[in-house]
């Protein structure tokens, strides 16, 4: 099987610093199943292109299979040792890919690190791939990402066209992307194409999934259908997977449901605080009557609490944490760490970590917020947060905000029904708040209160609900 990697950047030859293989020689790469090769068929200042060659050994390959890919599609026995696999693109190039060009994956160059994060003219061709889903979905898969597509049906036999075409595709991509975006794309989607991957799924080909879709697989418009192929339809991974790409566009998206605002009669007035500063007060006023001074944003998304809280001095320790790498750089540029003082920089700090996992990290604040949070979880993701910051971080006052659902009635152009963002996977009403609210402090030693945010209607509440859940123990010291 082969892949080509083209650039007219000059100087071209640039490509081979990039992918640290140099131009002048054949190089080899034993892998599980075969091996592959890289040498170079064009290498001039104009023009380079990259070959990446992959001989698979049909023994090695139905030698490594066994019982679990008995459901492959080359599953029976002499199907392991007579197949497609030599020939077209499928999963086992994907692997040749991480292992070959694994720096470049990373976008690593010590020779030209800032042409590794310069997007540069590319064409990529894999003349034989496998693609289930034909041309289509080669596009609906690849155009998102800044590709020109072109998917080009090889068919069963020339000498007989009537006999229609194959399940293989001829795909040329154009663009001008980093080297390690196109490497990722590649990475991810040739198995999601193939979908038929020779190698058993474990639990960390979610790690896997979500460091190379860093940055395009949260937003891409087929990331269900990603995902669940990329698992091998493996429906807990894929569940898993999915609740952690919601995360991360929750990170990308801040404040995102304050664009739709209440159509109250003072809307047009100047002096009228807007709900996402009022929410962000009366979260900064429960964390002052806590006397709280080292705090943690959990979700922190681009930073807005973050500011807010760098600006008052009782806070001495500021942690902001977030799931998605964007949105903590969103953070840091908002909080011009490069250009605080150094004094105010220290007490800064930026973690990627996921909310429904436990973080050694995250233990012994006095107080942690998740602000605008929870409502972007899958409600059966809910307990491994609860978990998470309730049972293993542990802060000594948590401060919770959400929607009220009942509010949302008296948002204009909202139709009946659906929620103030599309990224919501439920909406609370004050009833169903104040029970999940009262579920979590009496199993995990907290004592809470509840009230609303925002201009309240005297049937339907405020538009945001906000809980301050205080340790016991935390409770029973400031009395003291």
């Amino acid at each position: 099987m082969l892949l080509t990697l083209t650039t007219t950047h000059r100087p071209a030859t640039d490509l081979g610093h990039l992918l640290v293989k140099h131009p002048d020689r054949v190089q080899s790469f034993d892998l599980p199943a075969g091996a592959a090769h890289v040498f170079y068929p064009e290498a001039d200042e104009a023009r380079c292109t990259a070959a990446l060659l992959v001989e698979v050994d049909p023994l090695k390959l139905g030698a490594g299979r066994g019982r679990r890919q008995a459901t492959a599609p080359e599953g029976f026995t002499l199907g392991q040792y007579v197949n497609d696999r030599p020939y077209a693109a499928s999963s086992l190039l994907s692997s040749a890919l991480a292992k070959v060009f694994r720096s470049a994956l990373r976008s690593e160059s010590r020779d030209r690190a800032e042409l590794a994060a310069t997007a540069i003219p590319l064409t990529v061709r894999v003349p034989v791939l496998r693609c289930r889903g034909g041309a289509d979905l080669a596009v609906r898969v690849f155009a998102p990402l800044g590709w020109t597509v072109t998917a080009t049906p090889i068919p069963l036999d020339e000498t007989y066209p009537e006999w229609g075409d194959s399940r293989y595709v001829d795909l040329t991509l154009t663009g001008t992307l980093r080297l390690a975006d196109a490497l990722n794309h590649l990475y991810v989607l040739l198995p999601v194409l193939d979908d038929a991957k020779h190698y058993w799924v474990a639990p960390d080909e979610v790690d896997k999934l979500l460091r190379a879709g860093s940055g395009w697989l949260a937003d891409h418009p087929e990331r269900s259908l990603i995902t669940r192929r990329y698992l091998a339809h493996r429906r807990a991974l894929a569940g898993t997977a999915l609740a952690r790409l919601a995360e991360l566009r929750l990170a990308d998206e801040p404040d995102a449901d304050d664009s739709i605002d209440p159509t109250a009669d003072d809307a047009g007035d100047p002096r009228r605080v807007p709900l996402a500063a009022q929410r962000r007060e009366a979260v900064l006023a429960a964390l002052r009557d806590s006397g709280a001074s080292r705090v943690v944003d959990l979700g922190c998304g681009g930073g807005a609490l973050l500011t807010a809280l760098v600006a008052d001095q009782r806070f001495t320790e500021v942690v902001g944490v977030d799931v998605s790498d964007r949105a903590l750089g969103l953070a840091a540029r908002r909080l011009r760490l490069d250009r605080l003082p150094e004094r105010q920089r220290d007490r800064i700090h930026l973690r990627q970590s996921a909310l429904t996992y436990r973080d050694d990290r995250l233990r012994g604040y006095d107080a942690a917020v998740l602000m605008e949070v929870v409502e972007h979880l899958d409600p059966p993701r809910l307990p491994a947060l609860e978990d998470a910051v309730f049972g293993h971080a542990r802060p000594g006052t948590v401060v919770v905000t959400t929607p009220n659902v009942e509010y949302n009635v008296r948002y204009e152009g909202l139709a009946p029904g659906r929620f103030r963002h599309a990224d919501h996977r439920f909406e609370w009403t004050r009833a169903e708040f104040a029970a999940w609210v009262r579920r979590v402090a009496a199993a995990h030693g907290y004592t809470a209160t509840i009230a609303g945010v925002g201009d309240a209607d005297p049937e339907l509440g405020a538009p945001t609900q906000i809980a301050v859940l205080t340790r016991d123990d935390r409770k029973e010291e400031t009395t003291r």
